[in-house]
């Protein structure tokens, strides 16, 4: 089964949206499934290595979505929101998360058996 999860958020927004997705992507990858993320808006901090937790914050988000890229799943980010979107406005995409497109979006959503977002 293919599983295609969309972020939105920006990574630390007080809440635990992302990480609890994040933690779904690495139990799903765990069972065997088939899982894609697609990084959007202001999740595309996620795959900044200049974004980091806040302090107090136990979890390391962009960590979690590294050891999920060396696992196999693969990550793509819209390159339209580079710019525009999250705090780190312009700072480039780390290694294994592949710029992309809302074509790309587009065809992994009709390629999915389930389209997951948070």
């Amino acid at each position: 089964m293919s599983i295609l999860i969309v972020f939105n958020r920006e990574p630390y927004d007080s809440t635990d949206v992302t990480w609890n997705g994040l933690r779904l992507a690495g139990k799903l990858k765990d069972g065997g499934q088939d899982v894609r993320l697609f990084l959007m808006n202001d999740a595309v901090d996620l795959a900044r290595d200049v974004c980091r937790p806040p302090e107090g914050y136990d979890q390391d988000l962009t960590a979690t979505v590294k050891e999920l890229i060396a696992r196999g799943v693969p990550v793509k980010v819209c390159g339209t929101c580079m710019a525009r979107c999250g705090i780190y406005k312009n700072e480039p995409y780390f290694k294994g998360a592949e710029k992309s497109t809302m074509t790309d979006l587009a065809h992994w959503v009709v390629d999915s058996d389930k389209v997951l977002t948070f």
